[in-house]
């Protein structure tokens, strides 16, 4: 068990239960709606933000998720993956704090967790995938060591009018990328 003391209580790490399903769709709801803002694109929370945790749930690489709580109040929730095509691979999916306790220690202690168990399950590497520009949650995992280097995705949008603002600005082997 994890116990760590905040100014707002007492932290305790936890095995996710069928009845944590509402906090944790409105947990990804926030998450959502958090990724629309930064890509000022309305399109990616949808008519239901919290239906991509559904689906996470359906997940066959799903291997747990761990539901932080303070004074027993679910305020995140972080999840473990492990790669099917790709043996010893573990992925970190997602990590979620409500915006209220985030810069608390409670995403640490969600990902030390998540790292235990993935050590446990015999994964050789823990990989996690940050959208592009969540520079926040960029320097957290770099911060918590995840430091190297492992795939890049690149994608062009199709869109015949995006509405999409899209930065410019991230140089990788020496080609200028926008985000």
């Amino acid at each position: 068990m994890n116990h760590l003391v905040t100014k707002h209580g007492k932290l305790h790490i936890r095995v996710y239960k069928k009845s944590d399903i509402a906090v944790c769709r409105s947990l990804w709801s926030e998450l959502t709606q958090h990724h629309a803002n930064l890509y000022g694109d309305k399109s990616i929370s949808g008519d239901d933000p919290g239906r991509g945790f559904d689906v996470y749930l359906e997940r066959p690489d799903r291997k747990g998720t761990w539901i932080a709580e303070l004074d027993g109040k679910p305020v995140g929730f972080a999840g473990l993956l492990l790669l099917i095509d790709e043996e010893g691979v573990g992925e970190i999916e997602p990590v979620i704090v409500t915006s209220e306790y985030r810069r608390q220690g409670v995403g640490r202690e969600l990902v030390k967790r998540i790292m235990r168990e993935a050590g446990k399950a015999g994964a050789r590497f823990l990989s996690v995938r940050p959208v592009a520009r969540n520079t926040s949650a960029f320097a957290f995992f770099v911060k918590l060591g995840f430091a190297t280097l492992g795939h890049l995705d690149l994608f062009q949008d199709l869109s015949a009018s995006s509405d999409r603002d899209w930065k410019a600005g991230i140089l990788i082997h020496g080609k200028r990328l926008r985000y």
